[in-house]
């Protein structure tokens, strides 16, 4: 682009000056082609430099970082054609638009555009139609072919939220190949850039099995992105510290404990495991027999997290599984049994109650008394406040096998919780109704208080009206 005196070019993207048309209305009012008048004052940012996406920007934005692929973004933008029409406009919906940009979720010529945005930079996009919507057109507000105009403010990005707890969160800088992506059992090759507080800890290439990360010293958290990876992607990985190095920390590379870590990840190649409809039932109980063993000594280990990922490998595999005889039937409802029971226990440890009494619930469908899922899930409700519900887990442990001195002394304890919760609610009834009393009270005596002051009125204009009458002739 040529440089002028009154023009100048922020970060690649140019910028408006005061003898500029810098808005919309500014464009179309004129007597110029708005095509003409965004590509020569604007900024092609199309990768090939194809013109298919001129932008200038209006407002500048806060300097620092741009969205990457995968990011959520949230704008507003009015969208018109080259006729001055408008067609779409989320401020007249007064609603922000939010979307992952770089996905495909919105025309070519946004991902494109807002990814060269700052957060609170308001920017015009010339869009050609094949970054648009192309000979197709959006009936019936878009025709076919056309070239569109947006108006754009960039309010905020987030990165990729990739775990309901929000202890992963994924920005990608290079976008991979193709759509495969490794599963649980696959064998990746990766490069791994690890800071903690800002200082690089390290650089190294590694190969590890999905799910068993922990054998190579990789952190829980850059194991559980690897299936939302393709190859060739480089990205961001920012984990909390349940996804990093936990209360453990790593006193070798100085990270200590409860530390926030940031991975910079690259998946060079992976080979996948193969997928459960790729193996025959035979293979399946086979490879369900090992993947326990590895869940056995993730857990002796106190790796949690790791040991769930292999008993659920179990229940994935078998579970839709019947067999064609009593043996193999037996040999699935054994190995599923066991690894719900693990899985109980794994989420008990984890602190996620829920998880552990549906699990149980799983295993009481194979076995209805079983002891311990039973006693798990009488544990997790307990750990819920759920407490009568526990008692009773805990009383069906006994009917099972009435020398369980464990659950006997639990009992005791939801006796204790219980009669300490009626007690406390008879404190808080207790309080409420003497306040309803004292409130009643103080209604009745003001409410007295003014029928007195009524009746003396009352009494005065009497003598008053007396005293008149004795006056008279």
């Amino acid at each position: 682009m040529k440089g002028t005196s009154n023009k100048r070019e922020i970060l690649g993207t140019r910028v408006c000056t005061s003898d500029e048309m810098s808005s919309l209305e500014d464009i179309l009012s004129s007597n110029q082609c708005p095509t003409a008048v965004i590509t020569s004052q604007g900024t092609d940012v199309t990768p090939n430099r194809d013109s298919g996406v001129s932008k200038i920007v209006k407002k500048h934005g806060v300097e620092g970082e741009r969205p990457m692929i995968g990011d959520k973004v949230c704008v507003h933008y009015t969208g018109r054609l080259l006729s001055g029409k408008k067609f779409d406009s989320s401020l007249d919906r007064k609603e922000p638009f939010v979307f992952n940009v770089g996905k495909g979720q919105v025309i070519k010529a946004w991902d494109i555009g807002v990814c060269s945005m700052q957060k609170g930079e308001v920017c015009l996009l010339l869009c050609k139609p094949e970054y648009a919507y192309g000979s197709a057109g959006n009936p019936p507000k878009v025709p076919p072919n056309a070239t569109l105009l947006f108006e754009i403010e960039l309010l905020s990005f987030r990165g990729e939220v990739l775990t309901e707890d929000g202890g992963i969160v994924r920005r990608i800088k290079v976008k991979g190949e193709g759509y495969n992506n490794p599963n649980d059992g696959a064998t990746v090759h990766v490069h791994l850039q690890g800071w903690c507080g800002g200082s690089l800890f390290e650089s190294r290439d590694v190969t590890f099995v999905v799910g068993e990360s922990v054998d190579a010293g990789v952190p829980l958290g850059v194991d559980r992105s690897m299936e939302k990876m393709q190859k060739g992607e480089c990205c961001l990985l920012y984990l909390k510290p349940k996804y990093g190095y936990g209360k453990e920390g790593k006193p070798e590379n100085n990270i200590g404990s409860n530390a926030e870590l940031l991975y910079e990840v690259t998946l060079k190649n992976f080979e996948k495991a193969k997928e459960s409809w790729e193996m025959d039932l035979k293979e399946k109980l086979e490879r369900a027999v090992l993947v326990k063993q590895k869940g056995t000594q993730y857990f002796k280990a106190g790796r949690y997290s790791h040991a769930v990922i292999q008993y659920q490998q179990i229940v994935t595999w078998l579970e839709m599984e019947c067999g064609s005889g009593t043996e193999q039937l037996q040999a699935i409802q054994s190995l599923l049994l066991v690894a719900h029971l693990n899985l109980a226990l794994c989420y008990l440890r984890l602190r996620e109650y829920s998880k552990t009494v549906e699990n149980c619930n799983k295993v009481m469908e194979l076995d209805t008394d079983n002891e311990k899922a039973l006693y798990r899930r009488g544990e997790a409700r307990l750990l819920r406040n759920e407490f009568s519900m526990a008692l009773e887990d805990f009383k069906q442990v006994l009917q099972v096998n009435p020398y369980n001195r464990a659950a006997r002394s639990q009992i005791a304890v939801c006796q204790r919780k219980i009669r300490e919760h009626n007690e406390r609610d008879k404190m808080i009834y207790a309080n409420m109704f003497q306040r309803f009393a004292e409130h009643d009270a103080k209604v009745v005596k003001l409410k007295r208080k003014k029928d007195d002051s009524g009746h003396s009125d009352q009494n005065k204009q009497g003598l008053k009206r007396q005293c008149l009458s004795e006056d008279s002739p």
